[in-house]
């Protein structure tokens, strides 16, 4: 009997502090601050190497601009009737800024959604998986369609949290793809 309390009193306590823990950064996070240490360590690391033993890409990650998902929320939405869906669909109508961004070298960081691992379909959502736009918690403007530059890219985990950059593409009249789309992307390094 006492040790039954025991386990009752721990288990009400454990209950009381996860109650009290302030997860909304996981729901809705902050705009991530740069990892220093893991900066630091990188610029160290290239200092050490001869400079001929580096080799940039043809576009390097200075080349790319950030990309906001504030940015990406520059979108109205308009229900337009489909007749061969028989059904009714949100077209984007895009904002000045969306417009801005389309054709653009950018970066962007946010939760790996992995959508279909046999066709290699990823999405980024601004958003944890709980919370992303398949799961009724956010809207189309929260999710960019990543189409990978190779296909030997490793396999994504649901919610990782990564930056990919890549050129931007907006898609407003096929129904079947999402409405930004992030050409030839790759994982941004720090």
């Amino acid at each position: 009997m006492v040790l039954t309390l025991q386990r009752f009193a721990y288990a009400f306590l454990g209950i009381v502090a996860l109650a009290a823990m302030d997860l909304s950064s996981y729901c809705h996070p902050a705009p991530a601050a740069p990892d220093m240490p893991v900066i630091a360590k990188a610029r160290a690391t290239a200092a050490l190497l001869p400079s001929s033993s580096i080799t940039a890409p043809a576009s390097t990650p200075a080349d790319y601009r950030e990309l906001t998902w504030a940015e990406l929320a520059d979108v109205d939405f308009k229900d337009v009737y489909l007749e061969e869906l028989d059904s009714y669909y949100w077209k984007p109508v895009f904002g000045a800024q969306v417009l801005a961004a389309e054709g653009q070298d950018v970066y962007i960081t946010g939760y790996v959604i992995p959508v279909d691992l046999d066709e290699d379909f990823y999405v980024l959502s601004r958003y944890p998986f709980a919370n992303c736009f398949f799961c009724g918690g956010a809207g189309p403007e929260s999710v960019v369609d990543l189409r990978f530059a190779d296909s030997d890219h490793r396999t994504y985990q649901t919610d990782e949290r990564l930056t990919f950059h890549g050129n931007v593409r907006l898609n407003a009249d096929d129904v079947y793809q999402m409405n930004y789309i992030l050409e030839g992307a790759e994982e941004h390094p720090l």
